[in-house]
């Protein structure tokens, strides 16, 4: 039997293992030390990864907790690490390829996250950057082999990644993505240059040349058909959610949730534009001059300003917001990604700050604001910016849990409240703004029930208004986000690659919000009326990253 501080002691010791074994991923959770590798994502490496997780959870198995905060991090540890190695065993990993977020676009994103001031900094750059041919002949091997034991993403996946790797190579009118990097080094004293020039024109050259595999070799053996199949789902779903939720249960009360929004919708609707509907509302606010911002410069420096005065506000009143924590900083993202906002936190020394990115459609100068206000929540505080300072500074957790213990439901859930929270506490009072939050929760509730659907190929029941009686497709799914869900059309196109891509991953957001609320309630029944919302705050967040059961196991465990 180990001592009791085996549990953490094991759980530091994975994150080491972890980030030797997957340095970009490393660099995305903000862990230093491995900025001048890449992952292998050859079978080789895939093969590592699950060693070092089966490993260590079979280390685990063996210690009992001494005391709560073992308790709590051999929970969270364990359902996590199973999870994944569900993901792993069952060939998921090796044949990921899809839209949004699959090693494809995590080798081009990683660089994003690098220090480019000095030439120390940008001759790690060079050494990383060198080595994106190899790591790009690993995502093939694998993804190679994955199609010869019958594992391969669909046609659709394949096509669009395709495209934004001809992005990246600069195959579609603009400089390659390296090349472009590489631009400011000329500026820096005893900056490699030469060697950055060689190793952008290779790594632009080796996206092209992915581009071209995926089309010319992988593509005509991919399926047409997206959907992937209840089994395949439900293991998705758990490993998103850490929770096990019944899909088609879920698909139910998606339509639920997604009517009750409609209905609030429809009231505010009413004393923006009366006698409109909300499809008509959004087009009002969308003229509204009120809401404009022109240029992407512009619109930056709004997101900037927004994000700010959540913070200030926030501070001190509503929450226990750490001092050491910096502002989050909101920047444009690089062309070729997705449409919309992501969060990239701090690392894990806090020196690089947490960063709010906004994918833009190409070629649009023009941002109307009523939509983001409450986006702006969600990626910055009281959402993923919160979360990640009050988690990274938190007394009593293991590098673990502070770094590697994401789950979306725990995570887009906590931020998808948030979003709720801040009208809760008064600070969505414009009527434009609060719209524009109640259109991102009619999308999250339409996530739940279009992602569902189209993958189970569920039929779209009576009283919905919509093709009632039919089975969901991708040409449906679309055509209800664009007049149901009040989505712009470049997002509504990449929603649907998306939930295609990364099944179960798009629900969680959903689905993470209402095991946030029922937490929240359990906890108010339990302590009656000495009940702090602020203090369950506190106390839920501090417990750091874990799946949706975990957490209300664990909170009730430590309120007993």
């Amino acid at each position: 039997m180990e001592s009791a501080s085996g549990v953490h002691e094991v759980c530091d010791r994975y994150v080491a293992e972890y980030a030797a074994a997957d340095p970009v991923q490393a660099t995305l959770f903000g862990i230093a030390g491995y900025a001048d590798r890449l992952t292998d994502y050859s079978p080789a490496g895939h093969r590592l990864r699950a060693e070092v997780a089966r490993k260590a959870l079979g280390d685990m198995a063996a210690i009992d907790p001494g005391s709560d905060s073992e308790r709590v991090a051999k929970a969270v540890f364990c359902e996590r690490l199973g999870s994944e190695l569900e993901v792993q065993d069952a060939g998921l990993r090796a044949a990921s390829l899809n839209v949004i977020a699959s090693p494809a676009q995590d080798i081009r994103m990683v660089f994003d996250l690098m220090a480019t001031e000095t030439a120390a900094e940008w001759a790690v750059i060079a050494a990383r950057m060198g080595q994106v041919p190899d790591a790009l002949r690993g995502v093939r091997a694998s993804l190679v082999a994955a199609a010869e034991d019958g594992r391969i993403s669909a046609r659709r996946q394949l096509d669009k990644t395709a495209e934004q790797a001809e992005t990246w190579a600069g195959r579609r009118g603009d400089l390659g993505f390296f090349t472009g990097l590489i631009a400011p080094a000329r500026e820096v004293a005893g900056a490699p240059v030469d060697e950055l020039e060689q190793s952008a024109r290779a790594a632009d050259s080796a996206y092209g040349e992915f581009a071209d595999f995926l089309r010319n070799e992988l593509a005509p053996r991919a399926p047409v058909a997206d959907a992937v199949g209840e089994r395949t789902y439900r293991l998705w779903s758990r490993y998103f959610t850490g929770a096990d939720i019944d899909p088609r249960e879920a698909y139910d009360w998606g339509w639920r949730e997604f009517s009750e929004i409609e209905a609030d919708m429809r009231a505010v609707a009413a004393r923006i534009a009366p006698g409109k509907t909300p499809a008509e509302t959004a087009a009002v606010l969308d003229a509204d001059p009120k809401y404009w911002i022109h240029g992407a410069a512009a619109f930056e420096a709004w997101l900037q300003r927004t994000a700010d005065a959540a913070l200030t506000a926030l501070r001190g009143t509503h929450f226990d917001i750490p001092a050491a924590a910096g502002p989050l900083e909101c920047r444009i993202a690089p062309p070729g990604g997705g449409v919309g906002a992501y969060y990239l936190g701090p690392s894990e020394d806090l020196r690089r700050p947490g960063r709010m990115w906004w994918s833009l459609e190409a070629g649009k100068e023009q941002f109307s604001t009523w939509r983001e206000v409450s986006v702006v929540y969600h990626e910055g505080v009281p959402g993923h910016h919160l979360h990640a300072i009050t988690v990274l500074t938190a007394d009593g957790l293991n590098r673990y849990q502070r770094i590697l213990s994401f789950v979306d439901g725990h995570s887009e859930g906590w931020a998808l409240y948030a979003e709720r929270l801040m009208r809760e506490l008064g600070y969505l009072s414009d009527d434009g703004d609060l719209f524009g939050m109640l259109t991102e929760q009619l999308l999250r509730a339409a996530r739940v029930i279009v992602d569902i659907g189209m993958h189970l190929e569920l039929t779209i029941p009576a009283g919905t208004g919509f093709h009632e009686g039919e089975r969901w497709t991708p040409e449906l799914g679309l055509e209800f986000l664009l007049t149901r869900a009040l989505t712009e059309p470049a997002r509504a196109r990449f929603e649907i690659d998306r939930y295609l891509g990364w099944p179960g991953q798009a629900p969680a957001y959903k689905l993470g919000e209402r095991g946030w609320l029922a937490a929240r309630e359990e906890a108010r029944s339990r302590a009656g009326e000495s009940f702090s919302l602020k203090e369950f705050h506190t106390r839920a967040l501090r417990m750091g990253g874990m799946g949706m059961d975990t957490l209300r196991a664990q909170l009730a465990a430590s309120e007993g």
